[in-house]
């Protein structure tokens, strides 16, 4: 032999697996939801109340405010109002007195008095128509 060989080289392989997943489409789906109606009844209890208002007229003056009150089945609710009282009175404040004193005194006061005087004389037949234009009353004497 050679000192040379002759060398024989197999190669050996070995099968490696890499895996991948990659999506598919095989279909689709198609979702439609529809809503149905039905009336139905369902028994409920509901409750309500009824109120009856009925004013009383008071009309008494109280010294303070009365509390809302319960008698029965009636609440009772006071209402009140402030009102101005106005009083008004006779005062006798003073008296006057008076008194009358009565005096008598003599004075003397100048008063103008007229008078008239009438004189009259007497003639015959002869001079009365003379007396009579000088009196210019056209009357006889």
């Amino acid at each position: 032999m050679t000192d040379e060989q002759e060398v024989a080289v197999i190669p050996l392989v070995e099968e490696r697996v890499s895996i991948t997943k990659r999506e598919i489409e095989t279909g689709r789906l198609r979702v439609r939801v529809s809503v149905q109606e039905r009336e139905q009844n369902f028994p409920v209890e509901l409750s309500h109340d009824e109120v009856e208002v009925e004013r009383v007229p008071v009309n008494k003056a109280v010294t303070q405010l009365p509390s809302v009150r319960l008698e029965g089945a009636t609440t009772i609710i006071p209402v009140v109002e402030e009102v101005v009282v106005v009083e008004k009175r006779l005062v006798l404040v003073e008296e006057i007195h008076v008194r009358r004193k009565s005096t008598i005194e003599t004075r003397n006061v100048p008063v103008t008095v007229k008078s008239e005087q009438a004189n009259i004389e007497m003639t015959d037949a002869r001079e009365q128509s003379k007396t009579r234009h000088e009196l210019g009353t056209g009357q006889e004497a």
